[in-house]
């Protein structure tokens, strides 16, 4: 390999300096917070020294620390409020130190409940639970004196429902739809903002809006309200330089005589512009509500991110509808220009039908719905004027607007806003196929509109953070954007949600009033094992072990439930089962969603029992991760016994499923799941490998793989050398196949493989990131960038049907970049790889090289 001419700065120094894997937190609660960089410049790091200061000097000196690791803890004593101050310098391989980082920063939030002064205040005088309410706008004041304008003022806040704060009319912070989504009962964060440049002397107005939020909304697909309670409440700490200035107390006067008449999450907003100025104030209620479940944010916020101007069309049935041109989660921003008393009405959809005419029904479920169906709508009466609006408590899917108005919209200015968690997009990606870089667009679109706060299936009709899809597309999402924040926070809610028995709920947070069958259903496997994958995924990615150990109990509960499903026997076991061996480890009873979603299959009769092979393939594979977990915990009997127990599940799978190793099944899902949890060993698996080619082939190169194994289809079939197979799978746009959906016009992934079929007709969600877990395979096997455990390695498969294709991967030890190109027969590849690490090379002829940081091409 001949590499590129290599520049190398004069120092070496850190960069992109992180605490718990977010840029200058502040409002967290972590013990020894762990603290990241990147390295720029030079080759190799050899030591590093990390200083940590607060308003009264150095704190820590970490010293010389031998190391070439890119990440350590600050071992401190942390106090409520207090902000630390870091930076770095490295030592390079000529034993050279580099200048100081720019000092990055984190600040604590209130560790004690003792710190709270505020108390909960109701602002609402009674509450109709069978109603759809109005905000509540609350308002108070306080005095500031010319000195306290140079200290640091802190807003500590949260509530129940959603809240957004203005002080002297300038709103505080840019979290929207705040505090988020928790299980509001167990787990309720509160937000840390900085309002230090807010203030200002003598009397300072406060005013806070509150809607109804995840707390009361209209929720799920079953149309469930009031899933955590009837209330909706605020609890307010302003502090300048710790001591408290204004608290929320019954000194608070509240109003639900506002603009917005009714807010809900899922079924929009009524809004009244003629009401802006609030009236009709009166007292507020002190509650004793539980500080108990308070916890800091921990995560990144809720932000308002891309802006899409909107093009007013006219379908063959004489609607006015906007169109986006990106389907999106989000609300919508407009000024128009009407008469006192003018109504709009627009109601939010994700496509047009066959006919070019708007359309929800393919995300309604109107007769499961308690209110008949998903509205997404807003509806608007306008003032005299120029009327300006935007969407404060609700987020819905959609990519088109149909208005009802006689309003004259010619000069009206219509955006749609994305709103997701602040998250930056990791991966770029480009080929010689349009078809496949819309592909990875549409993908990381999907994720964009499903990670509002906590992982969702779609932002329509359920919203719901299914553990499954989860599971399915961890690997890939941490290749996508910067989602570990998210990730780690939605696993709390896991952990919350267990079951006492070890189930895992198929939804954390829930969003639903808990039945008889989503109880049953807790056990399903594939999703409850999300609770071991996802830590796994993660672990290997970032190599921060504390993944695993916050997770290790919930993981060792799902185990404890899945060994005491084994020993459950059937009612009537067949023949087979009587004789089986390892019945002990074998599960063939209980429910489960099995591999959901297969082609030719009906998804509710894939809900039955037995699913033993796809349940026991499942408890060997979680326990030989949980196995791999325990010894880096330094368990070691835990891991002995998960390893000898998954060893056991796995000879109990082969007995069951396989005929001395062949396996016998027309489903492909059967042959991917043996070959990607390792069942089969040796000639077995080169078997299974060459006889799923041979399915695929017979389906014309379609697949027929369900949920679960649909991820791992092309991976496995590459691995065993079937690249051909796996790219013509790839590129198949004809139904199933994931090519289908972009000829169709798609900008996101859809939740089914016929969303829209031939004709034109539309059904379920078609803004759903599970089946965009193929970009996973498209990184790390197409472009071949693969980091694991710390390790680098670039494997790519180049295939002339593409012609080139590049990628670059900001990894969390650096930017990874990977391409190659044919011309005629030959191939050429570029690769960079980061400072202060290498990379295992292997070409597909067989080549391999370890390749220190640069630039390089062959």
């Amino acid at each position: 390999m001949e590499q590129f001419k290599y520049t190398r700065g004069k120092i070496m120094r850190a960069i992109n300096l992180r605490t718990e894997h977010m840029i200058n937190p502040i409002g967290i609660d972590s013990k020894e917070p762990y603290l990241s960089w990147n390295c720029e410049d030079g080759r190799r790091q050899t030591a590093y020294q990390i200083v940590a200061m607060d308003e009264n000097g150095v704190v820590w000196d970490s010293s010389r620390v031998e190391s070439d690791s890119m990440h350590a803890s600050c071992p401190l004593e942390l106090k409520s409020r207090q902000r630390i101050f870091w930076k770095i310098r490295l030592w390079d391989e000529k034993n050279e130190a580099g200048e100081w980082s720019a000092e990055a920063f984190f600040e604590m939030g209130l560790s004690d409940k003792a710190d709270w002064r505020a108390e909960w205040i109701n602002p609402e005088p009674e509450c109709d639970p069978e109603a759809h309410k109005p905000a509540s706008y609350l308002r108070t004041y306080f005095q500031c004196d010319a000195e306290s304008l140079n200290k640091s003022a802190r807003l500590y806040v949260t509530a129940h429902g959603l809240y957004e704060v203005w002080i002297n009319g300038k709103r505080a912070g840019d979290f929207v739809l705040a505090p988020g989504s928790y299980n509001y009962d167990k787990r309720l964060a509160y937000q840390t903002y900085d309002v230090s440049g807010l203030l200002c002397e003598g009397r300072n107005e406060v005013e806070v809006i509150l809607g109804d939020g995840w707390y009361r909304s209209v929720s799920g697909v079953d149309g469930d309200r009031n899933i955590y309670g009837t209330d909706i409440a605020l609890l307010f700490q302003l502090e300048i330089d710790g001591a408290s200035v204004c608290v929320s107390d019954e000194t608070w006067e509240a109003s639900q005589n506002g603009s917005i008449r009714e807010n809900d999450m899922q079924q929009g907003e009524i809004v009244d512009a003629r009401l802006a100025v609030v009236s009709g104030y009166h007292a507020v209620k002190v509650e004793k509500f539980s500080f108990d479940q308070l916890i800091c944010s921990d995560c990144v916020p809720v932000c308002e991110m891309e802006h899409f101007k909107g093009k007013i069309i006219t379908t063959p049935n004489g609607e006015t509808v906007i169109d986006f041109g990106q389907n999106l989660a989000g609300y919508v921003e407009f000024t128009l220009n009407a008469h006192e008393g003018d109504k709009i009405v627009l109601t939010h959809g994700e496509t047009l039908d066959e006919n070019g005419n708007f359309t929800q029904e393919n995300f309604q479920d109107r007769k499961r719905h308690k209110e008949g169906g998903t509205k997404q709508q807003v509806v608007y009466t306008c003032a005299e004027g120029e009327n300006h609006y935007k969407t404060k408590f609700s987020i819905w899917g959609f990519r088109y607007a149909k208005a009802d108005t006689v309003i004259d919209l010619s000069d009206a200015s219509f955006t749609a806003i994305a709103v997701y968690s602040k998250m930056d997009t990791l991966t770029t990606f480009t080929c010689g196929n349009d078809d496949i870089n819309r592909l990875v667009q549409n993908s990381i679109w999907s994720q964009k509109s499903n990670f509002c706060d906590v992982p969702t299936d779609c932002p329509t009709r359920e919203r719901a953070a299914w553990t499954g899809d989860m599971g399915v597309f961890a690997h890939t999402g941490l290749y996508l954007m910067d989602a570990y924040p998210v990730m780690r926070k939605w696993l709390a809610e896991c952990r919350v949600s267990q079951f006492d028995d070890g189930k895992i709920a198929n939804i954390a947070p829930k969003n639903n009033n808990p039945s008889f069958f989503s109880g049953l259903l807790a056990g399903s496997v594939g999703w409850g094992d999300a609770c071991i994958i996802v830590p796994y995924e993660m672990y290997r990615r970032y190599g921060d072990a504390r993944i695993l150990s916050e997770n290790y109990e919930m993981m060792k509960k799902w185990y404890v439930f899945l060994e005491e499903r084994a020993k459950k026997r059937p009612v009537n076991p067949v023949k087979r089962f009587k004789r089986n061996p390892y019945r002990r480890y074998t599960i063939e009873t209980g429910v489960d969603y099995g591999e959901w979603c297969e082609p030719d299959v009906e998804s509710t009769s894939a809900m039955r029992t037995p699913q033993g092979k796809v349940a026991t393939a499942f408890f060997a594979y979680s326990g030989r991760m949980l196995a791999e977990i325990a010894a880096i915990l330094g368990k070691e009997d835990d891991a002995a016994y998960y390893s000898k127990t998954a060893e056991m599940a796995k000879k109990a799978w082969r007995f069951i499923a396989t005929e001395d190793g062949k396996i016998s099944s027309d489903r492909q899902a059967d042959y991917v799941r043996a070959l990607a949890f390792g069942l089969l060993d040796g000639d077995e698996a080169r078997q299974a490998a060459a006889d799923l080619n041979e399915l695929v082939k017979k389906c014309g190169y379609h697949l027929n793989t369900g949920f679960l194994s649909t991820p791992n289809l092309t991976r496995v079939l590459c691995d065993y050398g079937y690249e051909d197979t796996a790219y013509k799978l790839l590129l198949q746009d004809t139904r199933p196949g994931w090519l289908y959906e972009v000829k169709k016009g798609a900008t996101t992934i859809w939740e089914t493989w016929d969303g829209i079929n031939e004709k034109g007709e539309v059904k379920a969600s078609l803004n759903h990131y599970s089946y965009g877990a193929i970009c996973g395979w498209i990184l790390d096997a197409v472009c071949g960038i693969q980091v694991s455990d710390g390790k680098i390695r670039i494997c790519p498969h180049p295939d002339k049907v593409l012609g080139y294709a590049k990628a670059s991967y900001q990894s969390p030890y650096g930017r990874i970049e990977s391409g190659w190109k044919y011309d005629g027969d030959k191939v050429t590849y570029e690769f960079e790889i980061p400072s202060n690490t290498h990379a295992e090379v292997i070409l597909p002829d067989g080549r391999r090289k370890v390749l220190d940081s640069g630039r390089y091409s062959l």
